[in-house]
């Protein structure tokens, strides 16, 4: 029989994706667990496997293409398989406790005999004394970015009438939802007459030699309607300072040569993110998030865990997966989760749980010589460093001018639960440490 594996949701409320590339050819042999494409939805780049045994049929889209959650994809002759008939409609049918095992994969679902969504508990019975089918709990279909907007003003999705023929929620939808309903116009004595309609303005046009135009979509859309969101949303302070960071470069040598640090990713990153865990662990209040509410009350959300975000620029657009519980982990283990954060990345492996529930984030603009800059929320967070470049300056030391290792760094954070005292804190603790690190062994 033909079996057809559909395009899955491979994170939360995401609504398409587009198939980047296919390991599988029709007349390839697959097995349960097999990788067969990589799709891009609005997070990251990812693999999915087919959940069963079989020889391919067809590709039903060729790469990059975009395609809708819960469409075919790809088809797969399985062998040893018969189409189950269906049961006359008159005769009842007893549920049998499965026999063989039913292939499940994480955002995958199970065979299409199985229920989609848990039903109501509240479900009345029939008239006849038998259960009543169950109702089943349709989720609206949105974008996150459309699902964060609506928390913000207070809006039920379940209310809202998509205008789309997809049944997809759009922001306009959500902000038709919040609008007064216009008044009803006065009914005029004697009609005007019709006022003559402009011509529609021609479509715009581009030279096609000299101009390329390239679609908006994946991660690269995700982050820029991420990016205004928090722009527009959070009010943004940047604080600024320079530092001498000669003794961390030193440091940085040292632990290059040091056996426990064989192995591992040791750099001035490593030590600007060590520093910013002291400085969070000092000033525990910058590691918080804003909730709006959906009754319109407000709420500080104080974290006690940093999952530490590093924002990493891959071929595909600006990502931020970020380091679990980096509160907890010691400098090897902060070096080792490092490397392979930033070796995922580069081979564009991020899975799309790596880039959620971020705290803070760090950007390290210092690797294209950049001094420093004013970097943007990441949504959801309380700050975000820059990190500079570090060059070699003219410095007072002791009293005397000398060439020191000095970079610039910058600390944004939202002003609505982040005042500049505390903003001015954390940074100077940031700045303190890599001036001294030291410090990592008293304040640690």
């Amino acid at each position: 029989m033909v079996r057809e594996f559909k395009m899955p949701d491979v994170g939360e409320g995401l609504t398409e994706a587009e198939i980047l590339k296919w390991y599988v050819q029709p007349g390839d042999t697959v097995t349960d667990g097999q990788v067969v494409c990589e799709v891009e939805t609005a997070k990251a780049a990812v693999e999915l496997p087919i959940p069963f045994d079989g020889v391919v049929g067809e590709l039903k889209f060729p790469e990059g293409t975009t395609v809708d959650v819960g469409q075919v994809i790809i088809s797969v002759n399985v062998a040893g398989e018969e189409p189950v008939a269906a049961a006359p409609a008159a005769a009842p049918v007893e549920e049998e406790a499965p026999t063989g095992r039913q292939p499940v994969l994480v955002g995958y679902g199970v065979a299409e005999s199985s229920t989609k969504r848990r039903a109501r508990k509240d479900a009345a019975p029939a008239a006849n004394g038998t259960a009543a089918p169950p109702v089943v709990e349709q989720r609206p279909l949105a974008k996150p970015p459309v699902r964060k907007l609506a928390k913000d003003l207070g809006v039920d999705l379940a209310t809202v009438i998509p205008s789309s023929p997809d049944g997809i929620i759009t922001r306009e939808d959500v902000h038709a939802a919040v609008a007064p309903a216009p008044a009803a116009p006065e009914v005029p004595v004697q009609a005007p007459a019709p006022a003559p309609v402009a011509a529609p303005p021609a479509a715009a046009s581009y030279d096609a030699v000299r101009e390329t135009r390239i679609p908006v979509k994946g991660v690269r859309k995700a982050t820029a309607q991420a990016m205004v969101a928090s722009k527009f949303t959070a009010p943004h302070v940047t604080e600024f300072v320079t530092v001498d960071v000669t003794r961390t470069m030193k440091l940085v040598e040292e632990l290059k040569a040091d056996k426990d640090m064989a192995g591992l990713r040791v750099n001035p990153l490593l030590m600007v993110a060590k520093a910013l865990l002291v400085a969070i662990k000092r000033n525990p209040e910058v590691n918080a998030a804003w909730d709006e509410g959906a009754d319109g009350k407000a709420e500080i959300v104080q974290k006690h865990y940093v999952n530490l975000g590093i924002a990493a620029a891959t071929p595909r657009g600006l990502i931020v997966p970020n380091i679990k519980d980096a509160h907890a982990k010691t400098l090897p283990e902060l070096a080792g989760a490092l490397g392979e954060l930033v070796a995922t990345a580069r081979e564009g492996k991020t899975s799309p749980a790596a880039m959620q529930g971020g705290t803070v984030t760090i950007t390290n603009v210092g690797v294209f010589g950049i001094d420093t800059g004013t970097p943007i929320l990441n949504p959801g967070e309380s700050a975000i460093l820059a990190m500079g470049a570090i060059k070699l300056q003219p410095w007072v030391h002791k009293g005397k001018v000398k060439p020191r290792h000095v970079t610039t760094l910058a600390l944004s954070f939202d002003h609505r639960l982040v005042d500049g005292e505390l903003g001015s804190k954390v940074l100077a603790d940031v700045a303190a440490v890599l001036e001294r690190p030291k410090r990592l062994l008293t304040w640690n």
